[in-house]
């Protein structure tokens, strides 16, 4: 009797499982290259069983600008050898290709989303702050 409990308790489960068919589970990143995210303490996924979003990977990006360096002393070297100095500015404006530096780094939680049957995990985001090591200058 006991037996036909377990089965009944089993398809029970597998009911519930089959009408929810995501789920959102929290991952730690072991390993940037090649990535590896831990979910749950004990489940290791590479990147084989990972789809990642933009928010979660380095990717290029159109951005516009319009902007012009400050005025500067400095030099040019000129086609005959020779170098010129004067003081100008660089104006840049239009549509131009930018590198988002939005990569997984080690230590870093995340949130997946845990298809049907833990075969896949779409990678949404961090959780947290980005790790910015750029600057501006």
């Amino acid at each position: 009797m006991s037996n036909l409990v377990e089965v009944i308790k089993k398809a029970a489960v597998e009911a519930v499982q089959a009408s929810n068919p995501t789920s959102l589970v929290v991952g730690l990143v072991e390993s940037a290259e090649p990535l590896v995210i831990t979910v749950e303490q004990r489940l290791t996924l590479d990147e084989d069983f990972l789809i990642l979003t933009n928010q979660v990977k380095n990717h290029y990006v159109d951005v516009s600008l319009s902007y012009s360096t400050s005025s500067e002393s400095h030099s040019h070297s000129c086609p005959e050898g020779s170098t010129s100095s004067n003081t100008h500015v660089h104006k840049n404006s239009g549509k131009k290709k930018m590198l988002v530096h939005y990569g997984l780094k080690e230590s870093e939680e995340v949130l997946l989303l845990k298809i049907q049957g833990g075969q896949k995990y779409i990678v949404l985001d961090r959780i947290g702050e980005i790790q910015v090591e750029g600057e501006w200058g």
